[in-house]
């Protein structure tokens, strides 16, 4: 199952980006072998004044075509690792070909776009930068590509 990024903004250089590519590759290598992944990036811009509507629209754009859709909102579902991991692995037993995770921007998703999701994903209450989020997506997905092969990364 082929995973895609979609964001709202563009991870310029600097320590996120440096980490967010680090784990990046320790999922691709780890997740290869278990059917997950490579981990694709569609980054957006939306015009300025244009909104959360626009986001969407950028968003959907970038997704591709029949994949299950996971945002990561506030309003979702908090769960442990080895759930996600679950998650992960009983989307690509479906036989799912792709997944699409968004992350959008700093106003939230537009209503509609966040109803057409066919998850909703948490990391939690507090409020995290948007480039902070893709790093420890990345982490979450090469700790549940870790917990799916057994491995000793994962110790909760």
């Amino acid at each position: 199952m082929k995973l895609t990024l979609c964001a709202v903004g563009r991870l310029r250089t600097g320590p996120e980006r440096a980490l967010f590519d680090d784990y990046r590759l320790r999922f691709d290598r780890t997740g290869r072998g278990l059917g997950l992944g490579p981990l694709g990036v569609a980054e957006v811009e939306a015009k300025k004044g244009g909104g959360a509507a626009e986001e969407a629209a950028a968003l959907d754009r970038a997704a591709p075509a029949g994949a299950v859709r996971l945002a990561l909102d506030e309003r979702g579902r908090m769960m442990g690792s080895p759930d996600f991991a679950a998650e992960l692995a009983a989307w690509r037993d479906a036989g799912q070909a792709e997944l699409a995770i968004f992350i959008g921007g700093a106003d939230g998703f537009d209503p509609a776009f966040r109803h057409g999701c066919d998850r909703w994903m948490s990391f939690g209450p507090m409020v995290w930068p948007h480039m902070l989020v893709r790093v420890m997506l990345a982490e979450q997905l090469y700790r549940a590509a870790s917990i799916l092969a057994g491995g000793p990364y994962h110790r909760g």
